[in-house]
């Protein structure tokens, strides 16, 4: 495990609870120290905090999924934004947890994280092929009729979830939870976008609006 935390005194108590739990952990307390020793050690899971001295927690999180796409990162921040949250689980972090915090919820939620991430049991296989797109699980690389697509992690996740549903409709507050890790409506049109996102890149409609329920993935 990686910590990336500037607090002094918050960093010290991360180390000895992630510690006592079985962990091996890695400390930094600047964003760039975090990004190096993510690349020497090439942790399991990453505590990122968002306020660092040096670079912010998103600059962060998007060079770590840059070069480890399917790094679990788990952002602890007192943020409240619902915006800059929204953004952040978006960009690829596997979850959201709020400055103060209960450390048996925290270990709970690394736990979880740490199981299984959204969309990487799709029907147990590597590789998934129906309705004309083939989703490489591992990899998480897309084709489409033969043709190559780049996703962000959160399109990925989007579609092999409506892939392992389909024909079945998928409500928007089931994508937000299962995609996004959101238990709650964040008000803004985050799935929304990410679906024409992924409309465009297919290039075909294969993803279905169902009136006053959500989404679901179709043949063409």
């Amino acid at each position: 495990m990686l910590l990336v935390e500037d607090e002094p005194n918050l960093l010290l108590l991360l180390g000895r609870v992630m510690r006592g739990a079985g962990y091996e952990v890695f400390e930094a307390s600047t964003g760039a120290e975090g990004v190096r020793l993510a690349g020497e050690i090439e942790p399991d899971i990453v505590l990122l905090d968002l306020m660092l001295p040096d670079l912010t927690g998103e600059a962060v999180l998007e060079t770590l999924l840059e070069r480890r796409p399917r790094l679990r990162v788990l952002v602890l921040s007192a943020v409240t934004d619902t915006g800059r949250r929204v953004r952040v689980l978006d960009s690829g972090a596997v979850d959201f947890v709020s400055k103060p915090f209960a450390i048996a919820e925290l270990l709970a939620r690394i736990r979880a994280r740490s199981r299984t991430e959204p969309g990487d049991d799709v029907a147990g296989q590597h590789c998934v092929r129906a309705f004309g797109l083939e989703l490489d699980m591992e990899h998480r690389e897309v084709q489409v009729d033969g043709r190559r697509i780049q996703l962000s992690q959160r399109e990925f996740l989007l579609l092999a979830h409506l892939l392992r549903h389909a024909p079945q409709a998928c409500t928007r507050q089931e994508l937000l939870s299962e995609v996004w890790g959101l238990g709650f409506d964040p008000g803004t049109n985050v799935l929304d976008v990410c679906v024409r996102r992924l409309r465009g890149k297919m290039q075909m409609e294969r993803i279905e609006t169902v009136r006053n329920v959500g989404y679901r993935l179709v043949a063409v």
